[in-house]
């Protein structure tokens, strides 16, 4: 049985180039367990990367290569040529357009892409948030979040929260249930800031049979039936409207497309 062994070679952690190999080796399955990844992460010098390539020819190993700086991969291509080992540079050639393209030469400085910036900690700071203050786990939230979610069960608040977390927004989300008062902190909220999402019963009732029987139970519980989903729906409306929230459906739309929607309003109140 042939088996394959790739060796990425980065001057960072490696990560975008073991990622690259496992995008292109999942597209082989039920292959997939016959390619093997070692990473060689940190390479700075071309000896380093001559010692790497003489492994990869002893081990017949391909040699698949993430490197910012442009001579370490003339360098790390050249010596590979030499020992006849297969190697693919994933970086360069885009690089280079990018180059040609702006008339820029780029800085090569390696694991900028993974530099902790301002960005990058507003982003985990959002999506730690969204995680707190989920399903209306702590009314308190609602007062610190830049957008509050409202909706019946099974309306896509906790994905839409985290996509919405991935942009930097932070949201608190509360599920409305007729039999449950609604927090008394929901008084306070800005309407401004407040989304009701609102789905078809129709639509509703499949979203939550496919719940029940994933969950292993019958599909004629009370949850899933009509009566009940139109119960939910009128509570859901009084609710909204006593707030003063906007109301978005999202039968039939994709997390992406009524978080668009949402950022848009936000970005017109601004």
């Amino acid at each position: 049985m042939k088996r394959l062994l790739i060796f990425v070679v980065s001057d960072s952690v490696g990560e975008t180039g073991e990622n690259a190999v496992k995008a292109v080796v999942s597209q082989f399955r039920p292959n997939f367990e016959k390619v093997s990844i070692r990473r060689f992460p940190h390479i700075e010098t071309i000896d380093q990367i001559e010692k790497i390539v003489h492994i990869a020819k002893k081990q017949k190993a391909a040699i698949v290569f993430t490197l910012v700086e442009k001579e370490m991969r003339k360098a790390l291509y050249s010596i590979a040529v030499e020992n006849n080992v297969p190697a693919i540079d994933l970086l360069g050639p885009m690089m280079e357009l990018i180059e040609r393209s702006v008339d820029e030469r780029p800085l090569e400085q390696p694991g900028l892409v993974h530099q902790l910036d301002d960005y990058y900690f507003k982003k985990i700071e959002a999506i730690e948030f969204a995680v707190k203050y989920d399903d209306g786990r702590d009314p308190r939230g609602l007062l610190l979040a830049d957008v509050v979610l409202l909706g019946v069960s099974r309306t896509s608040k906790t994905p839409l929260s985290q996509y919405l977390a991935h942009k930097r927004l932070k949201v608190a989300n509360v599920p409305l249930v007729p039999e449950v008062e609604p927090p008394k902190e929901l008084e306070l909220v800005d309407p401004k800031k407040c989304f009701g999402l609102v789905i078809s019963p129709e639509k509703l009732n499949n979203i939550r049979k496919e719940r029940l029987i994933a969950l292993g139970l019958t599909e004629d519980a009370v949850y899933a039936q009509h009566s009940r989903i139109e119960q939910e729906i009128e509570h859901f409306y009084k609710v909204v409207n006593k707030v003063g929230c906007t109301v978005i459906d999202v039968t039939n739309k994709a997390v992406e497309e009524t978080a668009n929607k949402i950022i848009d309003i936000l970005e017109r109140n601004k």
